[in-house]
């Protein structure tokens, strides 16, 4: 449900910040000394960001995390430099730099404190979103799942199922490449024909989803192309059993990716791959994915069978999927798919899971 009066909260805030700026000094006289009305600037520009992501999470799940931090980000830059500049009006106040630079400096620590609960916890409404229909045409086709293929230069084993199984829709459940950014200038042409070949099966009248995995980043502009696209919790199909997450979100132990996942998917890096040149772009592409291939060992080496056993817990009544874990494993309603890396598919079909 978006729930839009949430959006009383902020532009009440925001209100009260222009009734403040108008008064000639604070309520009751209150005189607050430096560096206090820097502390007090970034406190109340930290509610309004709070509030203002808080809102857009309401309405926008569309929307990925990046995005409305960017946009809750500008907008609290563009109000405090209006709100000073109003400032600069009234008598007794004054138009002050530093004071901008409290609110926009606010503004960003709110949205990375809210942030914490993405590390430590489970509740990861924040990092979730989606776009597209979850509701299959004809759900009595067979749903072809791919999970963790991380092609390079060739698309192993997708020619030969598609030939072998014209008539059926299609899963992708993230780690499509060995790591694929959403940048122009920095998509490879392995990525370039699977976006092609993704828009064939439309064209033929097939359903097509991809949920985002560890190694897929800002590919939300490419959402249009794909009947379902979405990143984080929440994977489902509308009037079918079946529910789905990439799987690398399921262990809340594994702090140091979750911290990375957060860090990496925020909207400083977004604008820091925007402004560098395209050949800087992909070698630092090229270093994520070698980084990706060897960290974090720990987590990696052993299934979390408890924490998997609890994420599909939550989605009980349905056949829960995850990849990411490169192994073929079943806990009760869950299910985790083998790694597709040598064209290893499997297929839903009557309600059950099993190899294509």
């Amino acid at each position: 449900m978006r729930m839009r009066w949430f959006w009383i909260l902020p532009l009440a805030v925001a209100a009260a910040i222009i009734w403040l700026s108008s008064q000639s000094q604070y309520p009751g006289g209150l005189q607050l000394p430096p560096p206090l009305d820097k502390v007090a600037h970034a406190t109340v520009f930290g509610l309004l960001a709070w509030l203002l992501e808080l809102a857009l999470q309401q309405s926008r799940p569309d929307l990925p995390m990046y995005r409305r931090h960017l946009v809750v980000l500008l907008a609290v830059v563009l109000y405090g430099a209006t709100d000073e500049w109003h400032q600069s009006f009234v008598p007794g106040r004054s138009c002050e730099f530093g004071d901008w630079v409290a609110d926009a400096a606010g503004g960003a620590m709110a949205l990375a404190v809210g942030s914490a609960q993405l590390v430590l916890t489970r509740r990861l409404g924040a990092l979730s979103w989606w776009r597209g229909t979850p509701r299959r045409p004809d759900p009595g086709r067979a749903l072809i799942l791919v999970a963790d293929p991380h092609w390079g230069l060739d698309l192993t084993g997708l020619g030969e199922a598609t030939a072998a199984h014209p008539e059926a829709d299609w899963l992708f459940l993230g780690d499509v490449f060995d790591v694929w950014v959403g940048i122009p200038g920095m998509e490879t042409q392995a990525q370039q024909r699977y976006l092609a070949w993704v828009d064939a099966r439309r064209a033929a009248g097939r359903w097509v989803g991809l949920w985002l995995g560890n190694r897929e980043y800002f590919l939300d502009g490419h959402a249009p192309r794909f009947d379902l696209m979405g990143e984080g919790l929440g994977g489902h199909l509308q009037g079918e059993a079946l529910t789905w997450e990439h799987g690398d979100l399921v262990n809340p132990a594994d702090r140091q990716y979750r911290l990375w996942n957060v860090v990496s998917r925020s909207g400083f890096v977004w604008l820091a791959f925007r402004l560098l040149p395209a050949g800087t772009a992909r070698r630092v592409s090229a270093w994520l994915e070698r980084k990706l291939r060897t960290s974090n060992t720990a987590y990696k080496l052993a299934f979390p069978r408890e924490a998997f056993r609890a994420a599909a817990a939550a989605h009980a009544g349905t056949t829960f999927l995850t990849g990411h874990f490169h192994t073929h494993e079943a806990e009760a309603n869950g299910i985790a798919l083998p790694w597709a890396h040598a064209g290893r598919f499997m297929v839903w079909r009557g309600g059950k899971i099993e190899a294509l």
